[in-house]
């Protein structure tokens, strides 16, 4: 349990009157708590209170807080050149970590094109959908298949793709194109379902894009591999190109080191993110395929992607994503994922049968509950507070993402708040 509060410090009262705060009405929102530091799997506020992160800072901080190997990496990078730009000039971090990246993912995912945002690789990954299809001399591919429960970012295209149910874009219907948004191929039915759509509207539709296994933030909705396999059978059959947007399930989250790994599913465009750097500094990728890349190798310049965020590659986030992938690489990861999975299902196996509550699942490091109606987010965020655990619920779910290397001790911690703040 923690302390009570204290008075909000300083910096927090004036800086209060001039930033705007994420997914919040801030006329109404209570106040955000200050972060003095953190530690492994810890927020340690300024009044001296200490929560147990139930999230991972939004999935990112997979091996923990402050790791020290990461965080020397990034000093070591820091005094040799924190940035430079990526036209026309190369550094090896960046040039390390993509052949890195090449390695570790399936099938022929050759070609890394750097950003900051998962929102702006899913964007470039789109780009590079609609580019493919005009460098090959077809015109009419200008729209995407996404699916209900989708989320893909917040950026305009990447609304687009999102579910349009879902909530958080609905004031932009109609300002930008529509696409089609259907239902997940889960079955033999479904699957016949989604090819006779293809077959009436593939010649306009360049690519399928999917977050595999998991729908991240449209309600931790989860689906069998077979889905993504009938997906890429879809996608050969109708000549689209297939997505996976990783930037939730790659780097272990679900088992494996990449969903598409373990689904034994090669996309044409994968996008990465989040927990690249292991939750320090802002990085994602675009990595496309040998067939993708080569629509845009010609000697004619107008093939190229013109494309190109000012702190692409930045050199110290390459350098952390660099170790990141040093960690991943000795394996204890897939241990500590295992009983993070084994804790979650026992932990919160209480509140199946509890009052509104329609679900309880667990895939690898994620554990949710998932209830009838909307959860009143606020409200639950400050009990879970008293309880020492920072868990923000979304949607209809209150879930658990936390790091890999949180302690026995703090997951049954964080299980035990959950059950404790839903009356279980």
């Amino acid at each position: 349990m923690s302390s009570p509060a204290s008075a909000p410090p300083d910096w927090l009262a004036k800086g209060a009157r001039h930033v705007w705060r994420p997914y919040c009405q801030m006329k109404t929102a209570p106040a955000p708590l200050a972060v003095a530091r953190t530690e492994g799997s810890r927020l340690i506020l300024e009044d001296g209170r200490e929560l147990v992160d139930g999230i991972a800072s939004w999935w990112t901080a997979c091996h923990g807080y402050n790791h020290p190997h990461i965080r020397q990496a990034v000093e070591a990078q820091l005094a040799r050149a924190p940035h430079v730009m990526f036209g026309g000039l190369a550094h090896e971090p960046a040039y390390r970590l993509a052949s890195r990246l090449a390695a570790l993912l399936p099938g022929d995912l050759d070609h890394v094109f750097f950003a900051e945002s998962g929102s702006v690789s899913v964007e470039i990954a789109m780009k590079m959908a609609l580019q493919f299809w005009i460098n090959r001399g077809m015109s009419g591919r200008t729209r995407f298949l996404s699916f209900l429960g989708g989320y893909h970012g917040d950026t305009l295209a990447t609304m687009t793709i999102c579910d349009p149910e879902e909530g958080m874009h609905s004031l932009f219907a109609g300002v930008m194109p529509s696409q089609h948004v259907t239902a997940l191929p889960t079955d033999a039915a479904s699957e016949a379902g989604l090819a006779a759509y293809l077959a009436e509207n593939a010649q306009e539709i360049a690519a399928v894009i999917v977050e595999p296994r998991v729908q991240g933030a449209g309600g931790m909705l989860f689906h069998e591999d077979e889905t993504l396999r009938r997906l890429r059978r879809l996608a050969d059959d109708h000549d689209v190109l297939l997505i996976f947007d990783e930037i939730f399930t790659g780097f272990g989250r679900t088992g494996d080191l990449f969903a598409c790994e373990g689904a034994g599913v090669v996309p044409d465009v994968i996008t990465l993110s989040k927990a690249l750097t292991g939750g320090t500094l802002p990085l994602s990728a675009a990595v496309a395929s040998r067939k993708v890349f080569d629509a845009f190798w010609s000697d004619d310049p107008g093939a190229a992607l013109m494309h190109g965020p000012t702190y692409m590659g930045n050199p110290l986030a390459c350098a952390a994503a660099d170790a990141s992938l040093d960690l991943f690489e000795r394996g204890d990861w897939r241990a500590d994922v295992a009983r993070i999975e084994a804790a979650l299902r026992d932990g919160l196996a209480p509140c199946r049968g509890s009052a509104g509550v329609v679900d309880v699942r667990v895939k690898g490091a994620i554990g949710v509950v998932e209830f009838d109606r909307q959860v009143e987010s606020g409200p639950l965020c400050q009990r879970f507070v008293e309880a020492g655990v920072w868990i923000r619920p979304m949607g209809k779910v209150v879930y658990l993402t936390p790091p890999f290397v949180v302690t026995d001790a703090e997951l049954a911690t964080l299980t035990g708040a959950v059950r404790a703040v839903l009356g279980v």
